[in-house]
């Protein structure tokens, strides 16, 4: 190409920059022109803390703005993206259960609902822990299916089940636990 041609690196010479952009008046002269803002700009609505906690959406906002963090270093610390965190703080989706154990750290606490019944305590800390009803069942040597059903209250474990839970509940974990139905 020789030395005529230029890279788009290069600046533009100085008779050929650009102008900053006019700004055109379209209303008529006695009314007042309105008033444009880039988004980053804050147009002083009020940014409202939670004051009742129902979702789990609502703990993260008020912690969030407890600590003046926007939502994505708030995303960067749970591992997901920031869409995520916007949506769950407007409750418009909840997080994943696998979400939860970092959402608990962020926190500081568990925002579930305290569990009253065994079922309501196997869910609470299945989800506590960030673990699927499969890997529950694992853990505690039972089947999802089996697992599925004290949830639900359709059935109580029993015996050595019922040891076996109650290890789950206090600790996450069953040591040699085998599978059984």
């Amino acid at each position: 190409m020789g030395g005529a041609g230029r890279s788009r690196c290069d600046k533009p010479p100085a008779s050929k920059l650009s102008l900053p952009p006019a700004t055109h008046r379209f209303s008529q002269p006695d009314q007042p022109m309105p008033l444009v803002l880039p988004q980053s700009y804050s147009t002083g609505s009020v940014i409202r803390i939670p004051t009742q906690l129902n979702t789990v959406g609502d703990h993260i906002r008020k912690r969030r703005l407890g600590l003046k963090m926007l939502q994505k270093e708030v995303a960067e610390q749970l591992g997901v993206c920031q869409p995520s965190v916007f949506n769950w703080e407007r409750n418009a989706s909840s997080p994943e259960i696998r979400h939860m154990p970092a959402i608990i750290d962020f926190l500081g606490y568990d925002p579930l609902p305290q569990a009253v019944t065994l079922a309501e305590r196997l869910v609470r800390q299945r989800m506590s822990l960030g673990l699927s009803q499969k890997e529950s069942a694992g853990r505690i040597g039972v089947d999802a299916g089996t697992l599925a059903k004290w949830g639900q209250k359709k059935r109580e474990p029993q015996g050595a089940f019922l040891v076996r839970v109650k290890r789950f509940l206090q600790d996450g974990e069953v040591s040699g636990a085998r599978r059984a139905g």
